[in-house]
């Protein structure tokens, strides 16, 4: 009986420690910038960018973008957008193809909902979700790039790349 306990007061420790440190590297993450989501004259949405370090690279570090919506808009409009955009950023055929599972994953959205991108460095690894419902992931020594699209050479603007980045 006792070793029986000793194990749940273990098991329980060690489930609190991780946890624990899943929790300080969620928090590690810093807001660095963020600016209006503009389609011509209208504002759509506000777009925030996070670092675990906002002077260092965001190509060399955990990054996240956040965007919340004020219009509603429809699924096509981000899955074409993010084609056109990385096809400008990301000049490689081959390397464009790796980013479609995640651009098939975007959803329709209405005013007041959330669009999180996520990249882990230390895992190669990129999660798209909605409303905090995760939509899927995608695990690609490239999978960072995808982020060209706000931050690269030729962004979706580079008044918001800016704003983001100062």
């Amino acid at each position: 009986m006792a070793t029986a306990f000793q194990k749940l007061v273990l098991s329980t420790t060690l489930l609190i420690g991780c946890n624990f440190n899943l929790f300080a590297q969620a928090q590690s993450m810093n807001q660095c910038g963020n600016g209006p989501l503009m389609v011509g004259q209208k504002q759509v949405g506000m777009a925030s960018y996070f670092a675990q370090n906002c002077s260092l690279s965001w190509e060399k570090q955990n990054i996240q973008m956040e965007f919340s919506y004020i219009q509603n808009i429809p699924e096509w409009a981000f899955k074409r957008a993010a084609t056109h955009l990385l096809k400008r950023n990301v000049k490689d055929p081959n390397t464009q193809v790796i980013f479609n599972p995640i651009t098939e994953l975007y959803r329709p959205v209405k005013s007041g909902d959330l669009y999180r991108l996520k990249y882990n460095h230390a895992t190669q690894t990129l999660s798209l979700s909605l409303n905090q419902q995760g939509l899927g992931q995608l695990k690609h020594p490239l999978a960072q790039q995808y982020f060209n699209i706000w931050l690269g050479p030729q962004p979706f603007s580079a008044k918001l790349k800016q704003q983001l980045l100062n």
